[in-house]
């Protein structure tokens, strides 16, 4: 079993845990686990032959056991007598907003309903809402979560999962004698949050071998075209095409399979101004048989008069009068990214120690990062209270000592804002804070008033120094909170409150458009990892892809800023 099946595995024991009410470390003991096999870089067979299972973060013996038994048998014992108390299949029900666990384990038990289509049937026909604590708003909130996920979440794959496989593969190809040329293309290359399918190009001289290699990736794919110059391949549902060109026409093959539909209209009425067609292939002129080739994108541009446009604007926002006019913005990139301002440890529920951290993110190239553990509020989360932040900064001044200049590490929290709109910490305390964090984790479905005014009131106090994943989005879960976006973005840029682009790929929250309307009212953003794992740290591309889509330059991004320049910021 690969690293990601045995993890979803433990990720099912734990929301069964969850569902059936058991006790709440058990519960997260099992989701850390589930995180961190997930993540873990190194195959868990390897592991396993070595004896070294217990090495993995969050590993003890008895877990060590069951990771042993689904290596060797593919099967876990503990999860199938759970599956008989409570069936899998109910799972599903968790993945539309409204449906948490307690809610989940009452239909079940109460109507017998374990499948998004049976609970789709009891919303409908008035079942649902005789249960307690269950309006007819619950149940008109739950009906459309139930449509969208089945329009959303089976017809579109996170950036997250997409890209890594698209990597893969591409790595493959990229490594065959006869390719001169490759990328991925499409919504990935674009870096959109979600993704239809994956694009992958090739320039070559030989695309039978190519697209022998292609379709003969490994049993998990499945041959739904085998073409001389297009084919395509399904993973779980999921497609994958590969289109391949000759080196000559490079240029204007990734560039036709890489814009957006509107973008790429635009550029064609570009060139039919200028007496041109433009396909995959070539230009060509209108009034004769000649060809213009293209063996490089910008070559592309370059006969239509514009300057290069990076794949993440190309979505016709404004990017095609921008590189007319010779005004494209000079984009974020993950080199311009100096520090880390979101990240959790041991303290709370992350996976490692404040040194683990600093000492992975040293190995990243950072020059700074804060230590930002939840407050008391989110129990789940085993927050910490006043008394315990002040024995965390102990901690962080003894990891300062011992690493000395290496890094500069801050001491922060992620500070919850309370249902009622009260912060959990007081502002003496906050005062004494580097860097302080407020966030919306619960209460996201309270009206647009009531949870707007939350974290109104968060970006006012003089403490607060960010917002995090501002809307409280999870990408094909949950929509987040509905958040007046316009009043929260305007009260952050007349308070100097910085707004996060959380670069985890299941958040990317602020996603692309609020970033650049924050950026037309001067808001302040930072791209953060929020990582609970040193491994997590690496997440941070997303996030600045993120930003990119959002026209993001590194004067608007705080943590790519010198340590001395943001300390002015935040302190003034």
């Amino acid at each position: 079993m690969k690293n990601s099946d045995i993890a979803q595995v433990f990720a099912q024991v734990a929301t069964l845990l969850e569902i059936r009410g058991d006790n709440i470390h058990r519960v997260l003991s099992y989701k850390r686990a589930a995180e961190n096999l997930g993540e873990y870089p190194e195959e868990l067979t390897k592991l396993s032959a070595a004896g070294e299972l217990t090495s993995i973060p969050g590993i003890g013996k008895a877990l060590a056991e069951k990771i042993q038994e689904l290596i060797d048998s593919g099967r876990l014992t503990y999860l199938d007598n759970l599956a008989e108390e409570i069936p899998l299949s109910i799972l599903e029900l968790l993945k539309i907003e409204g449906m948490g666990p307690k809610r989940v384990k009452l239909v079940y038990q109460e109507l017998g309903v374990k499948s998004l289509d049976e609970l789709d049937e009891a919303a409908k026909d008035g079942s649902l809402a005789t249960l307690p604590k269950m309006g007819q708003k619950s149940v008109d909130k739950i009906i459309a979560g139930i449509q969208a996920l089945k329009s959303f979440g089976t017809d579109r794959v996170k950036l997250g999962e997409a890209l890594p496989l698209a990597e893969e593969i591409l790595e493959k190809l990229q490594k065959l004698p006869a390719v001169t040329n490759a990328s991925i293309a499409g919504s990935v290359r674009r870096r959109k949050e979600t993704i239809g399918d994956i694009d992958l190009l090739v320039a070559t001289d030989d695309p039978e071998a190519v697209m022998s290699t292609f379709t003969t990736l490994g049993p998990e794919f499945e041959v739904a075209l085998n073409g001389p110059t297009k084919s395509r391949i399904v993973k779980k549902g999921l497609g994958i095409d590969l289109r391949v060109l000759p080196a000559e026409n490079w240029g204007t093959l990734i560039s036709y399979f890489t814009g957006s539909q509107a973008h790429n209209v635009r550029l064609r009425e570009r060139a039919k101004a200028m007496g041109l067609s433009l396909n995959e292939y070539a230009f060509s002129k209108i009034d004769s048989d000649e060809k213009i080739l293209c063996p490089t994108e910008e070559d592309v541009y370059r006969v239509l008069e514009l300057a290069w446009v990076p794949p993440e604007l190309r979505e016709d926002k404004g990017e095609i009068e921008a590189a007319e006019n010779d005004s494209l913005p000079q984009l974020i990139t993950l080199d311009d990214i100096r520090g880390d301002l979101h990240m959790h440890t041991t303290w709370s529920d992350g996976s490692h120690t404040v040194l683990e951290m600093a000492q992975a993110a040293i190995a990243l190239g950072r020059e700074y990062i804060c230590i930002t553990d939840h407050s008391y509020s989110l129990g789940i989360a085993n927050g910490l209270n006043e008394e315990r932040i002040l024995a965390q900064h102990s901690d962080i001044q003894q990891v300062r000592d011992q690493l000395g200049d290496q890094i500069h590490i801050l001491h922060g929290t992620e500070m919850e804002v309370r249902n009622d709109g009260r912060l959990d910490f007081e502002d003496d305390l906050l005062e004494s804070l580097d860097f302080v964090i407020a966030a919306v984790h619960t209460g996201l479905s309270q009206p647009r008033q009531q949870v707007t005014d939350r974290m109104l009131g968060a970006i006012e106090n003089p403490h607060v120094d960010m917002i995090a994943h501002p809307t409280g989005r999870l990408i094909g879960r949950r929509t987040g909170g509905d958040f007046d976006m316009s009043a929260i973005i305007e009260a952050a840029a007349r308070t100097g409150t910085i707004l996060e682009i959380n670069a985890h790929p299941s958040r990317l929250d602020l996603k692309d458009t609020y970033v650049r309307m924050a950026l037309e009212h001067g808001v302040k953003l930072a791209i953060n990892t929020d990582a609970h794992h040193v491994d997590q740290q690496k997440l941070m591309h997303f996030g600045v892809s993120t930003g990119r889509r959002g026209w993001a330059e590194p004067k608007n991004i705080v943590n790519s800023w010198a340590y001395d320049d943001l300390i002015q910021s935040i302190t003034m």
